[in-house]
């Protein structure tokens, strides 16, 4: 059962107002909000177990280890990946993909080497191969969209018989709500023999996520967009990719022997976590997980849909509007512009009415630059939002129009 006052009881920051209006907070592609089970087992953590892992045979540190490598199993439970040495703790996607940018470089990234990317990715699943293949004098390949902002998988395969040495992609754009078709994506770059990351950045907190069944070879995501505590996150990695990948960084934990002559690296997934991780967030996003899974899941994903198909249905109505993605297949937001108005100042406008939205190019410059605008105003939702809200954030964004105007 489905209940979104239930839901929303256990969210007390949706239940005030901001500028004597009540709070719509539609920027949940940026950050969720989190559910008081959330807040309470990272409090939980810092009042009765705070201790170092994996360093102590004193009791604490032994409660706290085994707590943190039960959140590991909890989190490759919820992926479907093989077993929990697959998942590496990371500080979310960013961190996520350097790791993987800065592996792949120091492991297989030659002179002239390439990578493989889309039009509509995030920055932080542009930057870092970016700059990783500009210091070898190699070059991002960049699969194109249409109007509607869907891949030509056309030319995503004459890209990749360039031979990149990966490709990197995100499951659903932050900017358009894009569904990609990832499955078919990593079985086409399999057949040339091309290892395939997918950032699940915006897809982990809106549909069920299966690494096997994908058959991806890495799978990052954050945790502070599903619920969880911001600064946890991870990284899904084949175990035959984690074993022949360099290490990210250097320090404690992350270490076999060491002596001034030579150092040999720990077993997986330590090898990847260097340094004292975040114990008290990874068991917030442990919960967080737990939470998502009491609900029914399919009635969460309609829920979602029904409020993203009736924004898209009432903004139709508003004079001058364009919608920046209009994909069949569509998750989680909607990005329009209104003609003769700045997304920025529509923005500031509609937060003094109390529905927070996010405006700007969202990280994704290249898309604003495909489509030609300067940004956009993003309206993202999430299971404790409601029908109600919908209609409140229409009405605001008629008022700005009108008074910009």
């Amino acid at each position: 059962m489905f209940s979104i006052n239930e839901i929303r009881e256990q969210f007390p920051v949706l239940n005030q107002q901001v500028y004597v209006k009540p709070l719509v907070y539609f920027d949940n592609a940026a950050t969720t909000q989190k559910p008081l089970c959330v807040i309470d087992r990272e409090r939980d953590y810092y009042l009765h177990e705070n201790c170092n892992i994996h360093r102590g045979v004193h009791y604490l540190s032994q409660k706290a280890t085994e707590a943190y490598e039960h959140a590991r199993q909890t989190v490759a439970d919820f992926i479907h990946a093989k077993e929990a040495k697959e998942i590496i703790f990371t500080r979310g996607t960013t961190e996520s993909l350097n790791l993987l940018a800065t592996s792949f470089e120091h492991f297989c990234i030659g002179e002239g080497d390439n990578v493989l990317i889309t039009a509509m990715e995030h920055h932080s699943n542009l930057v870092p191969w970016q700059q990783m293949v500009q210091r070898h004098h190699g070059q991002l390949l960049v699969v194109p969209m249409d109007d509607k902002g869907v891949l030509d998988l056309n030319r995503y395969e004459e890209l990749l018989k360039e031979g990149p040495k990966v490709v990197s992609i995100a499951h659903i754009s932050n900017v358009l709500g894009t569904i990609n078709p990832v499955k078919e994506m990593i079985a086409m770059a399999h057949q040339y023999g091309i290892p395939v990351v997918v950032d699940g950045a915006q897809s982990i907190a809106h549909h069920p996520i299966d690494v096997q069944d994908l058959d991806c070879d890495f799978f990052v995501f954050s945790g502070h967009k599903m619920y969880a505590p911001m600064g946890i996150g991870g990284l899904y990695g084949k175990v035959e990719w984690l074993e022949k990948l360099p290490p990210y960084q250097f320090g404690g934990e992350m270490v076999d022997t060491v002596s001034f002559e030579k150092t040999t690296f720990n077993v997986l997934p330590y090898k990847f976590e260097a340094g004292t991780p975040n114990v008290g967030a990874a068991l917030g996003l442990e919960t967080a997980i737990q939470f998502i899974q009491s609900l029914d899941r399919n009635e969460v994903e309609k829920h979602e849909t029904r409020l993203l198909q009736s924004a898209i249905e009432q903004l139709s109505d508003i004079e001058g509007i364009r919608f920046i993605g209009e994909a069949a297949h569509r998750s989680g937001l909607v990005s329009f512009i209104i003609d003769g108005i700045h997304p920025y100042d529509l923005g500031t406008i509609i937060d003094k009415m109390g529905v927070a939205v996010r405006t700007g190019h969202h990280c994704a410059e290249p898309v604003m630059t495909r489509f030609g605008i300067p940004g956009t105003v993003r309206a993202s939702f999430a299971l404790y939002n409601t029908m109600e809200e919908v209609e409140v954030f229409v009405n605001a964004v008629k008022k700005a129009a009108m008074m910009l105007r």
